[in-house]
């Protein structure tokens, strides 16, 4: 079984949590094992497009990885978080209630090339050890600055301290990042509440399985290639 399966990863499941779904599903319904890798990294709050490779394809990850993606992203002002997200502990910083335009203004200054820093709670490798691992550790990472680039970034909704945006960026993008700087930028602290990933590149999450549906026999007629 060689090719590409859209999936449409459910919170509450880490991205390596469904390649190991998929892997169990094959074994079972032929004792083989065969290689699947993800690419590109849901956190577990997060769903939305997950693009699993299979068998040969796991060496053209980085066809995928390499694409742009577009998110739906609920922000939540007044409150900072430890992770950058709900998960961590929260921390009031401001009772602000920006109005509808200082919020597309601020906004539109993220549109573009920027440099941001990555979340010390992410899969990045630091001296050969995920980012995340070494922070639940309690120990300090250090991330540097990295381009990244935000092709859109539109507001959708927002009823306070609810804050809806749609965004559009390139691979290596780190929404909870642009979260925290777009709270800081508006002088009322924010975190990611919330985050959908509705495409990559051209592959939409509109076409993808849920996950709970997908048994060996879907799974032979989906993988494409």
């Amino acid at each position: 079984m060689d090719g590409y399966l859209l999936v449409d990863k459910p919170e509450g499941i880490s991205s390596f949590g469904v390649v190991g779904r998929l892997r169990r599903i094959i074994r079972e319904a032929t004792g083989q094992k065969i290689k699947i890798g993800h690419t590109g990294t849901l956190d577990p709050l997060a769903n939305g497009l997950l693009i699993l490779v299979i068998g040969k394809y796991t060496k053209r990850a980085a066809e995928f990885s390499k694409l742009d993606k577009v998110y739906e992203a609920e922000l939540t002002l007044g409150l900072v978080s430890s992770t950058g997200d709900r998960e961590g502990n929260l921390t009031q910083k401001s009772v602000q209630e920006p109005t509808k335009a200082q919020i597309e203004r601020i906004l539109n200054t993220f549109t573009g090339e920027i440099m941001q820093t990555p979340p010390s709670y992410s899969a990045i490798k630091v001296d050969g050890q995920r980012a995340y691992k070494l922070a639940r550790a309690g120990k300090q990472v250090k991330l540097e600055p990295r381009k990244a680039r935000i092709h859109s970034l539109q507001l959708d909704s927002y009823n306070y301290p609810h804050l809806n945006l749609l965004t559009e960026v390139s691979s290596g993008t780190y929404i909870r990042s642009l979260a925290e700087d777009i709270g800081d930028a508006l002088g009322t602290g924010a975190y990611l509440s919330a985050l959908r990933r509705k495409k990559v590149g051209t592959y939409d999450v509109s076409e993808a399985l849920k996950l709970d549906e997908i048994d060996y026999d879907l799974l032979l007629r989906k993988v494409k290639s």
